[in-house]
């Protein structure tokens, strides 16, 4: 991994997010017009809300104490983060593609999975999430 110094501050934050296994903040980071690629979802996700909706989601899914990243590569307006997590059993390995604007806001947030178990795990688990998010919404 990058050492702090090399890494951009948007990074930096989403790592401190992960780190302390909260999303407090992550409205911050993200820019109004956020584009979501979920690995389950065929259609991206515009915006910050429904973005957020679907990175906290993620968030009680994916980040248990097992979560953790991998592999890290970065550029001047975009990074690829591997991750490693195991999920009710099953071996989950992953990428986030993230891209920032240059007032540090993340523009895209891309999520991709393997194997096809862990697709089907994940789809199933995000889908109820997001399902009693909206019921606790309404």
């Amino acid at each position: 991994m990058n050492t702090t110094l090399n890494t951009p501050a948007v990074l930096q934050a989403w790592h401190a997010l992960v780190a302390e296994r909260s999303m407090q903040g992550l409205n911050a980071l993200l820019a109004d017009e956020v584009v979501f690629h979920s690995p389950v979802v065929h259609t991206p996700q515009v915006g910050k809300a429904i973005t957020a909706q679907y990175l906290y989601a993620a968030f009680k899914v994916f980040f248990n104490d097992s979560f953790r990243y991998v592999r890290e590569t970065v550029g001047a307006d975009h990074a690829i983060l591997e991750f490693e997590v195991q999920i009710e059993g099953i071996h989950v390995n992953g990428i986030d593609m993230i891209s920032w604007n240059e007032a540090g806001r993340i523009t895209e947030f891309k999520v991709m999975v393997r194997p096809l178990k862990a697709i089907q795990l994940i789809h199933q688990k995000m889908a109820a999430m997001l399902e009693a998010n909206k019921a606790r919404a309404a």
